[in-house]
């Protein structure tokens, strides 16, 4: 069975990130904590790794997953552009539980599946997750389940369902759902591609735990559907 490591114990959160940034490192798969959900990880620039991360979710190359970075410089070094309200909104709700689809930097050397030249980009409210981050770079997350099923709020429950799939488990304990501001655990996510256009505006794509009256107020009514 894969190791877990309870975060909460300082000699197993040592032996836990040192083993979970070695497992990145070889392009193999981790499971990690977010304030949102509990997530299974793996380099975004190592294109195997993250096909191996679609792999352990059951998942095809048209679902990409989003990328986790540690902060907001790391937004302007994988987005191409980023509008004034994708700024404000980051401002506003980063670290926490936005997600944010931008034009991807045409430059960058990675292969997250179909993304139609997009990324779904989120700084995480954890401090596992930023550590872990800081450490390791941008890392393309999906959620720490198989597809279809629910999303795990453990990493126990994430050793149940995806077992030796996953080489390290970073137990932090329950997150997301006691912190949600709505029945949705995940965070929200939304569609920035089109803001440059002068008709384009901000499209909510998943509702989470930011609310759509908390995204407009900060966007603006009139430039968000």
């Amino acid at each position: 069975m894969a190791p877990l490591y309870d975060c909460s114990v300082h000699t197993e959160l040592l032996t836990g990130m040192r083993l979970a940034r070695a497992a990145v490192g070889r392009g193999e798969v981790i499971v990690m904590p977010t304030d949102t959900v509990y997530g299974v990880a793996a380099d975004a620039f190592q294109p195997a790794a993250v096909q191996r991360l679609l792999d352990v979710k059951g998942r095809g190359r048209q679902s990409p997953p989003p990328v986790l970075i540690p902060g907001i410089p790391t937004l302007d070094a994988l987005a191409e552009t980023v509008p004034d309200e994708v700024r404000a909104l980051v401002d506003a709700f980063w670290p926490g539980g936005l997600t944010v689809i931008l034009p991807a930097r045409s430059s960058l050397s990675w292969d997250l599946g179909e993304t139609r030249g997009t990324v779904a980009l989120r700084m995480p409210a954890h401090p596992v997750a930023l550590e872990l981050l800081s450490e390791t770079g941008p890392l393309a997350v999906s959620s720490a389940n198989l597809t279809g099923q629910p999303a795990a709020s453990t990493a126990t429950d994430a050793l149940k369902a995806l077992g030796d799939r996953v080489s390290v488990y970073l137990e932090a304990g329950r997150v997301g759902i006691d912190n949600a501001e709505s029945s949705e655990p995940g965070s929200t996510i939304v569609d920035a591609t089109s803001l440059h256009l002068p008709d384009g505006k901000l499209r909510i794509v998943r509702h989470g735990v930011i609310s759509d009256d908390q995204i407009r107020e900060i966007v603006g009514a009139d430039r968000c559907v």
